[in-house]
């Protein structure tokens, strides 16, 4: 089964990626994760997103489109990422998400992808 892992992180978190002198420092458990999940085999695709004031939200309303500067979401925290894994059961996707960076400072939400047919 897929799932998708989405990292969740705090507004110091996407600081800490613009810091030149700490960037090494916050990235490279992000790259161990990431080389750990390729390693098992399971990893289908990732990326970090860029900062949260970066997003739009597009909406429909009577049939116009609505789009508006984003986030607008009621919490501190905002997806700085995600992985795509291929895992047997959600148990097994728990456990690899408690191991993702942004469980320390953040949270990780873990979700399955359906598969239609």
């Amino acid at each position: 089964m897929q799932f998708l892992i989405i990292a969740y992180e705090n507004e110091d978190d996407f600081e800490r990626r613009k810091d030149a002198k700490g960037f090494r420092a916050y990235m490279d458990p992000w790259y161990d994760y990431s080389g750990a999940l390729s390693n098992a085999n399971i990893l289908q695709g990732g990326q970090a997103l860029e900062d949260p004031q970066t997003a739009t939200c597009v909406s429909l309303k009577d049939g116009q489109r609505l789009v508006q500067d984003g986030p607008f979401i009621d919490t501190k925290e905002q997806i700085g990422g995600f992985f795509l894994i291929d895992v047997e059961s959600v148990d097994v996707a728990c456990e690899w998400a408690a191991k993702c960076p942004a469980a320390k400072t953040g949270f990780v939400e873990v979700r399955p992808v359906p598969t239609y047919s």
